[in-house]
């Protein structure tokens, strides 16, 4: 199966990468990692904030999604 710099596509990578990248979700996701019970629902919970704050993609145009905000915290501990 293809992949996108080593994700599953393209937004999953732009996603993770703003996650990865920017201090302030960077943040925001490790406190959301500590918060919840499972990484399902932090995911939830990042993308129904990042929502609630107007913000509905990542800068360069690429969807919040639980999904791909799931994939993004694979990497993150609390």
């Amino acid at each position: 199966m293809p992949t996108y710099n080593g994700h599953k596509n393209r937004n999953y990578w732009n996603v993770s990468l703003w996650i990865g990248n920017d201090e302030g979700l960077y943040n925001l996701a490790r406190d959301m990692i500590r918060h919840y019970r499972t990484k399902d629902d932090a995911a939830r919970a990042f993308v129904n904030c990042m929502k609630e704050s107007g913000m509905h993609k990542t800068p360069d145009g690429a969807p919040y999604t639980i999904s791909s905000v799931r994939a993004a915290f694979d990497g993150l501990d609390g």
